[in-house]
């Protein structure tokens, strides 16, 4: 299992094995579950953040790298502010997957 923290956002995520080896997205600090990301076929072993913090990837005991595109690029998030006022919030698609 493994935890870490949106450089850019008050959200954390999160990384678990049994039972359905998926990772949590969730909001600090209510501790509001946003998302719940499936694809591994075994217990996910370890995290990283990609350091714009956007993407998350994450390696799982059925030796697959997954890249998950989970939270905004700061300026991303800046622009976005400009052209509206309603707040940001994570995206969430996995976008590849390695074996």
């Amino acid at each position: 299992s493994s935890i870490l923290w949106s450089k850019n956002t008050k959200e954390l995520v999160t990384g678990h094995g049994y039972s359905q080896n998926q990772l949590t997205v969730w909001k600090y600090p209510t501790m509001t579950r946003i998302a719940e990301l499936t694809g591994h076929q075994e217990r996910v072993l370890q995290l990283a953040m990609s350091p714009d913090g956007s993407t998350v990837v994450s390696l799982g005991a059925d030796e697959a790298l997954r890249l998950w595109k989970i939270f905004e690029h700061q300026t991303d998030k800046k622009s976005k502010r400009s052209e509206s006022s309603r707040s940001a919030t994570s995206k969430l698609s996995m976008s590849r997957s390695c074996r």
